[in-house]
């Protein structure tokens, strides 16, 4: 099983999820970016890559109201690139694919121009061209180009994009899609497959729901109905099949619902919720999900209480949790060769900027649903999942506008506990909540004081005013911990440790004022400072996630320690590290970083002599929805030539393939790992949308040590505890790598 990136596998899957719903417009793809989403940048495209300002241009286009411009801001471009991107799923056949778009260039040097066009299948990259080998650079006015692949027969995705690779600025416009020389528009509607679920437009203008009262009652038996509407959304063969919108479902049954005053009545209009579903045609016997490999079983006792439910109700949906189920799912599906759960024709509404209370209340169904029957750690949430419903009923109903909804959201996605799971692609509300300007220097918690440990830039000589190492006690002369306590609720993550990574940079440093109030101690005396803020796109944050950027991704120390850092490495590389670190006494491999390339079975291979197992998974099940089985363990190692010490440094910074990395690494044991909590979310994501435009992701299939030991929450196992130290940072210095250091200088 290969793992991807992080960041790539969530566009991918964000990508294709966008594509589901964009599809059936009329307008077709949106290949000439005249078409807007609500921050104004080209609806379905995503942006791959960092460093880049891209954005819609209206001054510069080859033609129609807007271009698409790919704008560097550093100076130097080493192993980054800009490219904002398309993902198509492969619904038909065919021979060759053909990409064509216009280029125009001003000043791009250190690198190149092009359009990309990749091919995917399940887990892998089939066909890939950059347009690398053609030298595209300099300035030139609009010109075009063209690619081609040939499409192989197990395709599952195409991706395109426009790229920029060096410095200075390149526009894209009026791109072209081809299958076998038809345009790709007309393929897809020559293919496309018409379900009676897409073709329901009732409720497309708004749910006429408005629920006034919230009592304790309403709030119970919403909660059954939302449990209700989604155990048969993924149990029922008929909703399976694509016959029923079952969004719109919900809003038939509901004005009748909320009406009722009785449990017999509310349990008739639970019945009448069933009979949409249509009837299913079947006398299978009751499955059996509890085999030896199970991890979490299904949570459906609910199902056979008779006092609540009545019998006729209980009895239907029993029969129903028996009832014969394919593979094939119109709302669910799980992802080739991985097992993470794909969630399909999920609408977003994204026009709904606020939700009427029909749609905010379907809003957390579909969440609190995915999550009961496809979160594979919904078992260390660590509370009851049923009781987080009926909380969070009142929240959603209650949000007055659309910052209070997406507010709402962002708690839900909080209380699962998953670094993985957050509100992202830029959402506008959240952005202008959290607010659009930061002061230039960067902070970190170490010790438990908010530290400033970096600069972005000197604008305004902010380095004359603020040292590394200064205490920042109060913002706004509200005190750092009280700040804590009101934004942990609505900072999603794993565990205590990455929350404080995330706060200063999403909270407490971010502001829509053009001064933040500081009070900073620098050990000796305490100061008040006004400081200025700059527009955060000015600023770079790569730094925040590659804290050693100034430097080459190996080199050696003192001639006799290699040391290596995964966010700059490339397996290319690998011969010539062998090379550079034979005969050295250790090797440092700092993971404080996010990799950029798949390492657990090339460099893993090279540090590990013996193969041995390191990594198992659960995965979901589309026929037994909420049951997660192991697989077999996967083995890397066998063929290691180093045979020096390695010694891995990890703290919060550490997330899902670093994490995973890690794993692999210190299967060996020659490996050992200090440092600190790790961001504890691992494995292959998913992604969620939510009506509003709201985007999420959860992990998506569950990661072990062979020995079951579990990864999310905890992070990965720590030989050697050992955190940085606010006078080591004042000093400059980086202790846990000096302590890296002495272990492997050290007898």
């Amino acid at each position: 099983m290969k793992f991807y990136s992080f960041i790539l596998v969530f566009l991918m899957a964000l990508s294709a999820s966008s594509y589901a719903q964009s599809s059936n417009q009329t307008a077709g793809l949106n290949l000439g970016f005249e078409q807007l989403n609500e921050s104004g940048f080209p609806k379905d495209w995503f942006i791959w890559g960092q460093g880049y300002t891209i954005r819609t241009d209206t001054t510069e286009k080859y033609q129609g109201k807007n271009s698409i411009m790919i704008q560097s801001r550093t100076e130097t471009q080493e192993n980054q690139f800009g490219s904002p991107a398309l993902g198509i799923p492969v619904t038909f056949k065919g021979k060759e694919v053909e990409l064509s778009g216009f280029l125009k260039l001003r000043n791009v040097d250190n690198g190149h121009a092009g359009l990309l066009l990749r091919i995917d299948g399940e887990g892998k990259t089939l066909q890939f061209d950059n347009m690398h080998q053609r030298n595209i650079h300099g300035s030139s006015e609009w010109t075009r180009y063209t690619t081609r692949l040939p499409l192989p027969d197990d395709a599952r995705y195409i991706y395109i994009a426009a790229m920029n690779t060096g410095t200075g600025t390149v526009w894209a416009d009026d791109l072209t899609l081809k299958i076998d020389g038809k345009d790709i528009n007309v393929v897809i509607k020559e293919n496309a497959k018409t379900y009676r679920a897409a073709t329901d437009h009732t409720f497309d203008n708004g749910s006429g729901i408005s629920i006034s009262q919230v009592d304790k009652p309403v709030v119970e038996n919403l909660a059954l109905l939302c449990k209700v509407w989604g155990f048969l959304k993924y149990y029922h063969p008929v909703i399976a099949s694509g016959e029923v919108n079952w969004d719109y479902a919900l809003f038939k049954v509901l004005p009748s619902y909320l009406s009722s005053k009785t449990a017999k009545e509310r349990n008739a209009c639970l019945l009448n919720l069933v009979n949409l579903a249509g009837d299913i045609n079947s006398k299978a016997t009751e499955r059996n999900e509890r085999n030896k490999d199970a991890k979490i079983l299904p949570d459906l006792d609910w199902l056979t209480n008779k006092k609540e439910l009545g019998d006729t109700l209980s009895n239907k949906l029993i029969q129903i949790r028996s009832a014969k189920r394919k593979m094939e799912h119109y709302y669910i599906g799980l992802a080739e060769g991985v097992g993470n759960p794909i969630f399909k024709n999920e609408n977003s509404y994204a026009s709904m900027t606020f939700p009427d209370d029909g749609f905010r209340l379907l809003s957390l169904y579909r969440y609190w649903n995915i999550i009961n029957y496809f979160f594979p750690y919904k078992h260390l949430i660590g509370e009851n999942w049923n009781d987080v419903l009926t909380g969070f009923i009142p929240t959603f109903l209650n949000a007055k506008n659309e910052t209070e909804y997406t507010l709402a959201a962002l708690q839900l996605i909080a209380r699962i506990h998953d670094t993985h799971a957050n509100i992202w692609g830029g959402n506008k509300v959240l952005e202008m909540y959290k607010g659009i300007r930061s002061p230039a220097f960067q902070a970190r918690f170490i010790e438990g004081q908010l530290v400033v440990t970096g600069f972005y830039s000197d604008t305004l000589g902010i380095k004359n005013q603020v040292k590394t190492g200064d205490i920042i006690i109060k913002i706004n002369g509200i005190t750092t911990a009280q700040l804590i306590k009101k934004y942990l609720p609505l900072t999603p993550a794993s565990n205590y440790p990455t929350q404080l990574r995330d706060i200063p940079r999403n909270y407490l440093l971010r502001t829509n004022d053009s001064t933040l109030l500081f009070e900073i101690s620098d050990g000796s005396k305490v100061s008040e400072l006004r400081l200025p803020t700059i527009d955060r796109r000015k600023l770079n944050f790569t730094i925040d996630y590659i804290p050693r950027a100034d430097l080459p991704a190996y080199y050696l120390i003192d001639n006799n320690i290699g040391y290596l850092f995964p966010g700059k490495y490339k397996n290319a590389q690998l011969k010539e590290i062998e090379k550079l670190f034979a005969g050295t006494k250790g090797i440092i491999i700092d993971m404080r970083c996010y990799p950029s390339d798949f390492m657990p079975f090339t460099f893993g291979d090279y540090i590990k002599a013996k193969s041995s197992p390191f990594v198992k998974f659960t995965t979901g099940s589309i026929r037994d929805p909420g049951l997660f089985t192991f697989g077999g363990a996967i083995s890397n190692g066998g063929k290691g030539k180093y045979t020096g010490k390695v010694v891995m440094i990890v703290n919060e910074l550490s997330q899902s393939n670093a994490e995973y990395t890690t794993m692999a690494f210190q299967s060996s044991p020659n490996v050992t790992v200090i440092g600190s909590t790790t961001a504890g979310a691992d494995g292959n994501v998913s992604a969620i949308t939510l009506p509003g435009g709201i985007s999420s992701m959860i992990s998506g299939i569950g990661v072990y040590y062979p020995d079951g030991t579990e990864t999310q929450r905890k992070g990965v196992k720590i030989d050697i505890s050992m955190q940085p130290t606010i006078n080591g940072i004042r000093a400059g210095k980086d202790e846990l790598l000096e302590k890296a250091k002495e272990m492997i200088l050290s007898e």
